[in-house]
């Protein structure tokens, strides 16, 4: 299956046609937030998963059951997916927990006008293609990723999901107003999760105390959340999603891009981030 079959140009950049349809993007296009709406934002494979279990531990003051009760796609919904549309989001009580993979120049007007918080999650690139590696390779409604030299051309011309990662993350690094983002790496929380958790219910002006941080950060370990189903996609049919090729939530580590490119990949790779990134001044955690 090619693009043409599995992906619809939506604003420039491919979205999987199975979960994107039309009329899920006009709800999206059209949808009203709230002032104390919270907003994770992400290019694809840069920490998702880990901050919708995180988000809701957090807001719920570290309740168990915020994350072991409703699968994540339902919990902080992807507001340009189909889910989001029947899931009644307009009757949901504040504060709400939304997801976006969109870049910050397609994002809608009420949110330019409504200036909801959010959390940016960031991650090394070449890591993020390595995830997206595996990733393409279990999901029935991406193009497979064929060769690896081949994928790897397409990830650094933005000719996958969402477009070109570095145009995603020079958009929400560039916004114009900052107040209402808060920026944080899959880096930094690999490195320390609890200051990570810490560090983000300061933002949400939810103040935790020790023992409810310590908790949360031991609940979002990469151990622990493998084992949820609620969060582990093993709930989701194998004809969407064969984990018997690759696990969903792998590995949860910093570096395994060393594991999948060769030293001149790593190279090439690095001189296109090099070229494209040389004018934004923001200092990442994998640097």
């Amino acid at each position: 299956m090619t693009e043409a079959n599995l992906y619809t140009l939506y604003k420039g950049v491919y979205v999987p046609n199975g979960i994107h349809t039309p009329d899920s993007l006009k709800y999206c296009e059209e949808f009203t937030f709230r002032p104390d709406d919270v907003v994770i934002a992400t290019y694809p494979k840069s920490g998702t998963t880990w901050m919708q279990e995180i988000l809701p531990l957090i807001l719920s003051e570290g309740d168990p059951a915020s994350v072991e009760t409703v699968p994540n796609w339902d919990r902080v919904p992807w507001l340009e997916e189909t889910r989001a549309s029947i899931l009644n989001l307009e009757e949901r009580p504040s504060p709400r927990m939304l997801t976006t993979h969109l870049h910050y120049n397609m994002m809608p007007p009420s949110f330019f006008q409504v200036k909801p918080k959010v959390i940016y999650v960031m991650r090394n690139p070449k890591d993020v293609f390595t995830s997206s590696f595996h990733y393409y390779n279990i999901a029935s409604f991406l193009v497979k990723p064929g060769p690896k030299r081949e994928f790897l051309q397409k990830f650094l011309d933005g000719k996958v999901i969402f477009g070109s990662w570095f145009d995603h993350v020079k958009g929400w690094l560039s916004a114009e107003e900052k107040q209402h983002i808060m920026y944080i790496s899959y880096e930094e929380m690999i490195k320390d999760l609890y200051g990570s958790v810490s560090r983000i219910s300061q933002f949400l002006g939810k103040h935790l105390d020790a023992g409810v941080i310590e908790k949360i950060a031991d609940r979002c370990l990469f151990k622990n959340m493998k084992n949820n189903p609620m969060s582990n996609y093993s709930v989701v049919p194998q004809e969407f999603m064969d984990q018997t090729k690759s696990q969903f939530l792998r590995k949860g580590v910093a570096g395994d891009w060393k594991n999948l490119l060769t030293p001149e990949e790593a190279e090439q790779f690095d001189a296109v981030f090099k070229e494209k990134m040389k004018d934004v001044k923001f200092r990442f955690a994998w640097d």
